[in-house]
């Protein structure tokens, strides 16, 4: 049933999920263990320092003509494309492990040297990888391609998370959660200064001075803190020796032009992992982004006494998340970020974009999501799993989107790039663990009907499917009329034809 969610098929997928973790194994971590394929209902406890890094100039990239044309995308490719193959490079090179790189923002976890007793080693190491990653980025711009150095700011923070598989088959990496991936996330995104930026913690583990939580935002370190961190460190590989090995590598191994085709709708047929840069993908498509609200305080609540539950809640979570955007309204995730699933909608033809009715079901998923987030709590409730204090944040935008992946043959990221797809994150960051907004393009693009539904804030709060579906269908929105007349279709063909009076299909309480 298209650009519908129903409660009975959640139902039946959540229970499945829930069963799939019914028993869930924690271990420490151990030197040299692989996270490439942790199992599902299996997870480690690992002290290390986290790594952000935030590329701050991506946005300037893709705002830099009037009108959002393919060069101004396929510049921001070439640019996240190229440094990505640096850092990795260094990440290599100094045994620091790689998270996540999703667009302009990079997580590397420094595990080594081990012990609790070598705390002030990674966090120096991390440090110094740091400093090598703003040298190396600064010599990787490129004057004939328009390609500019990165600007970076760098947030770190020291401490025990839990480790647990993220993504699916083909597009495994591990996930940390808890507050020191959190924490050093926060120091790298909430700024406009360069620099490298500690955490209170981070900053005692070697020696320094707390300046207090809120001021660790505005203090990077200076000059001569990092020359100790780097002396104490040693690296044994220089900025230049990364710089020159990359340059090789680009020889060999070229990135190649951008080249881009349209994705016939729907969405979630899209095979991502066939994408290069010559084959990449661009449409106007509604971005969004769900995030699970207060998740942090959840895992550090329950790291020593029971971690069992956060295995528990962000699988069955995040997998309900990516059924509902896929499978019930036809979308495609680009990637899990921790706890966040992003994804993209189309509706329309190979040709063109229906702006109006691909805003409407990205209104209609948004719904979806916030009631099989809730009906997944009600279940991992019942099924005797604390689910104290979580929310769900969710925002959409619309507009043109690339989609393609990153890096070389064996080493490929994917990467989704525009302006919708910074601004739909934006919108969810404006949210609470109640509240779902719109972004401004996807507002102007949208009907009457969804206008009125989310109001001049652009953002309202408990919004579910049942909510969007009735608001929608009773301003005649044909997104919403169809979800209703396929509904009514399947429990009773006879009144079809009358889908747009005001009856639920669906009740919360079924």
């Amino acid at each position: 049933m298209a650009n519908s969610w129903k409660y009975d098929r959640a139902k039946d997928y959540i229970d499945k999920k829930i069963g799939e973790v019914e028993e869930v194994t924690i271990a420490d971590y151990k030197r040299d263990t692989s996270l490439e394929r942790i199992p599902t209902n299996k997870a480690y406890r690992m002290d290390a320092v986290h790594l952000y890094v935030d590329i701050l100039n991506l946005d300037g990239i893709l705002g830099t003509t009037a009108a959002e044309g393919t060069q101004c995308h396929k510049r921001a490719l070439r640019f996240l494309n190229q440094h990505y193959r640096a850092v990795h490079r260094i990440l290599q090179r100094c045994d620091a492990i790689k998270v996540d790189f999703h667009n302009q923002r990079l997580h590397a976890v420094i595990a080594k040297p081990y012990g609790g007793d070598c705390e002030v080693d990674r966090v120096d190491k991390a440090v110094a990888i740091g400093q090598l990653i703003i040298d190396v980025l600064e010599e990787t711009g490129d004057e004939d391609e328009n390609i500019p150095n990165a600007d970076i700011r760098i947030g770190i923070d020291t401490g025990r998370a839990l480790v647990v598989n993220n993504g699916r088959s083909g597009n495994r990496e591990p996930l940390f959660l808890g507050s020191p991936a959190n924490r050093a996330a926060k120091l790298a995104s909430n700024g406009s200064g360069l620099g490298i930026y500690l955490t209170d913690d981070a900053r005692a583990t070697i020696g320094l001075t707390r300046v207090g939580s809120s001021k660790t935002y505005t203090t990077p370190l200076t000059e001569s803190e990092i020359d100790d961190s780097e002396n104490a460190a040693s690296l044994d590989v220089t900025k230049d020796t990364i710089v020159r090995e990359w340059r090789e590598d680009l020889e060999k191994n070229p990135i190649g032009a951008f080249s881009f085709t349209r994705s016939t709708p729907p969405l979630r047929k899209l095979d991502i992992s066939v994408l290069t840069p010559g084959s990449s993908r661009r449409m106007e498509t509604v971005s969004v982004y769900a995030d699970i609200d207060n998740f942090t305080r959840y895992v550090d609540d329950h790291m020593d006494d029971d971690p069992q539950d956060v295995v528990r809640c962000l699988h069955v979570i995040r997998s309900e998340l990516d059924r509902v955007l896929s499978s019930d309204f036809g979308g495609r995730r680009i990637r899990f970020i921790g706890d966040c699933v992003h994804g993209h909608i189309l509706e329309g033809t190979a040709y063109e974009t229906d702006a109006e009715e691909t805003v409407s079901t990205g209104a209609l998923c948004s719904g979806g999501l916030r009631s099989s987030f809730n009906l997944a709590l009600e279940r991992l409730k019942d099924n005797g799993i604390d689910i104290a204090g979580l929310g769900l944040a969710i925002g959409f935008e619309f507009g043109p989107t690339s989609i393609t992946r990153l890096g070389i043959q064996g080493s490929r990221v994917r990467c989704s790039v525009g302006r919708t797809v910074l601004a739909a994150e934006a919108e969810q960051s404006r949210c609470n663990g109640r509240q779902t907004a719109i972004g401004e393009e996807a507002y102007e693009a949208g009907n009457d009907a969804v206008r009125k539904l989310f109001g001049a804030d652009r953002r309202k709060s408990d919004l579910d499917y049942d909510d969007v579906l009735d608001a929608l269908a009773a301003d005649n929105d044909k997104v919403a009329k169809a979800a209703r007349a396929a509904a009514y279709a399947v429990t009773s063909p006879s009144i079809a034809q009358a889908a747009e009076t005001p009856f639920r299909p669906y009740s919360r309480s079924r």
